[in-house]
C-alpha cells in the first residue's frame, strides 16, 4: 500500500482529484466495516477514512455520532478495529487513514499507539481535537514510523494560523468547509473557494475539503474550486446504516460510484 503523500503525487500526475469517504468501523458490525472498506476501494476511493467510535465525538454530526454510539454499544474497541485493518489493508489499493480523538491516544501513549497502528498498515491519522501548538507530540514520532499527521484548517481561522497549519501538516491538509460539527448539507459555503485559494498562496501541499459534502454536484463544485481531494463522511455512514447490511454495502457502491463520476476527468 503506497503512502498518503504517494498516492497524492500520483493522482496529480494523472490530473485527478482525490475521492476519500469516510466510514465508522464497527457500524453496523466490524464484519461489514471489513467489506466496506473493499467496497470503497473498488469503486473508486483513492483513499479512505476510517473513524474510530468515541464517546464524546466533539467534531460529528448527528450521524456520525449515532454510529459511534451503535458500534460502542456492540463493544467496538481499537484493538479490535485495528485487527480488522491488519486483515483487510493488504488487500486495498487505497491508502487507510484513522480518525481519532487525541484522549485515547494519549491514554494509550502516543508511541505504542503510533506503533500499533503502523503494524496494522494505517498510513494517514487525523485527530480533530489535535492543538496545532501540541502537534509535535504526534508529528515526529509517527514521521518515524511511516504515519502521516494530516491537521485540520477551519473557516475560521486567520491567515496567520493557516499558513502555520499548511506549514506542519503531514500528506495534505484537511479544510473544513463549514463551521460547527460534520454532516449532510444541501450546500457548500462560498467561503470554501477563498479558503482554497488562501491556502495556495501559502503551500504546495494537496488540499481536501470535508465536513457537509453530500453529493455528487457538491463534490464537482468543490473540485473546481481547486481542491485536490473530496471528503465525504455523514453521507456515506447513513447510507451504510440503512437496511440490512447488503443493502448498505450496496447503497455505498452505488454512492461512491456516482461521487467519482462526478469528479473524473470527462
Amino acid at each position: 500500500m503506497t503512502s498518503v503523500s504517494q498516492c497524492f503525487e500520483h493522482l496529480r500526475d494523472h490530473a485527478r482529484c482525490a475521492l476519500i469517504p469516510f466510514i465508522t468501523a464497527g457500524d453496523p458490525d466490524l464484519e461489514t466495516t471489513a467489506e466496506a472498506l473493499r467496497v470503497l476501494d473498488r469503486s473508486g476511493a483513492d483513499l479512505i477514512e476510517l473513524g474510530v467510535p468515541y464517546s464524546d465525538p466533539l467534531a460529528d454530526g448527528p450521524v456520525i455520532q449515532a454510529a459511534a454510539t451503535r458500534a460502542l454499544a456492540r463493544g467496538t474497541r481499537l484493538d479490535d478495529v485495528l485487527k480488522m485493518v491488519k486483515e483487510v489493508a493488504p488487500t486495498l489499493r487505497s491508502p487507510l487513514i484513522l480518525f481519532m480523538y487525541y484522549n485515547p491516544i494519549i491514554n494509550r501513549g502516543i508511541d505504542q499507539f503510533l506503533q500499533d497502528i503502523a503494524d496494522a498498515g494505517i498510513k494517514g491519522l487525523v485527530v480533530p481535537d489535535l492543538p496545532l501548538e501540541e502537534s509535535d507530540s504526534l508529528l515526529k514520532p509517527a514521521a518515524v514510523r511511516g504515519i502521516e499527521v494530516i491537521l485540520l484548517v477551519a473557516p475560521t481561522s486567520p491567515q496567520e494560523r493557516i499558513a502555520a497549519i499548511a506549514l506542519q501538516s503531514q500528506g495534505f491538509i484537511y479544510l473544513v468547509s463549514t463551521t460547527g460539527v460534520t454532516g449532510v448539507r444541501t450546500q457548500i459555503q462560498a467561503r470554501v473557494k477563498d479558503l482554497v485559494v488562501e491556502l495556495r498562496n501559502v503551500t504546495d501541499k494537496p488540499i481536501g475539503v470535508g465536513f457537509g459534502i453530500s453529493q455528487p454536484e457538491h463534490a464537482r463544485q468543490v473540485m473546481d474550486w481547486g481542491a485536490d481531494a473530496v471528503i465525504v463522511g455523514s453521507a456515506f455512514v447513513k447510507r451504510l446504516a440503512e437496511g440490512t447490511p447488503a443493502e448498505g454495502l450496496k447503497s455505498i457502491e452505488e454512492f461512491c460510484k456516482s461521487l467519482r463520476a462526478a469528479i473524473s476527468p470527462e
